[in-house]
């Protein structure tokens, strides 16, 4: 990862590092703002019906459901790529040429991965929090949601690591895998630890990444007056 990202920058630049930022920007403004507007809504409103925390097993069903259809909304974004001049242009022109359809192509893949996302960030967030507080050394703060968003990232890494996995190799193949199911035997025969290559380096860019999410999204409730039920 290290000695890739040293080329990239020494034959084109450092900027070069953010090719597609338009494109991720897109996925996020679509794929996360989907999954957060359904899970918290609806975790809220459970809330209020009940005389305590919402289940774990609740949260994790919502996180499944919130990153199921934010996958599938953000699936268009994730098709554009950095051969086009910014998002909006590659959505354009994938639509005029190819037709809308082909803008979800990929929707199966991008909507489970979005299920495991979700389930390891928001689910598991929440219910790190819960669990942090409850043992009163640490009150609602800054270093609680830290310390919580961590928890959050390595669990989210775990969690959707195999399907990361199996998507590079789906994606790298020259028609040797007749299907993801035949790809998940095949890469079995590797042993379990198969699932689980370039974890640390998922683990380096999905860890921060949550950590920064829930510091950011904590401190906007905060400033905003929106109390969160734990």
């Amino acid at each position: 990862m290290t000695g890739m990202a040293l080329q990239v920058v020494r034959t084109d630049g450092i900027l070069a590092l953010y090719n597609g930022l338009s494109a991720s920007l897109c996925r996020q403004m679509t794929y996360s703002l989907t999954r957060f507007a359904i899970y918290e809504t609806v975790r809220d409103r459970l809330t209020k019906g009940s005389q305590g925390p919402v289940p774990f097993y609740s949260k994790v069903l919502l996180g499944g459901i919130s990153g199921l259809t934010g996958g599938f909304v953000g699936t268009p974004a994730d098709l554009v790529n950095v051969s086009y001049a910014h998002a909006l242009d590659g959505l354009y022109r994938v639509a005029r040429e190819e037709g809308l359809r082909r803008l979800f192509s990929g929707a199966t893949m991008a909507s489970s991965r979005g299920a495991l996302v979700t389930v390891g960030q928001l689910s598991c967030y929440d219910q790190a929090k819960q669990l942090v507080l409850s043992t009163g050394y640490l009150s609602d703060n800054i270093l609680t949601h830290f310390v919580s968003s961590f928890i959050a990232g390595g669990c989210a890494t775990f969690l959707c690591q195999p399907l990361d996995v199996l998507k590079t190799r789906l994606m790298n193949s020259k028609g040797e895998y007749q299907g993801v199911f035949h790809c998940a035997v095949e890469t079995a025969k590797l042993g379990p630890l198969a699932f689980y290559k370039g974890l640390f380096p998922a683990g380096i860019r999905l860890i921060p990444h949550t950590v920064l999410t829930f510091v950011f999204l904590e401190q906007l409730r905060k400033h905003f007056g929106i109390r969160v039920p734990t």
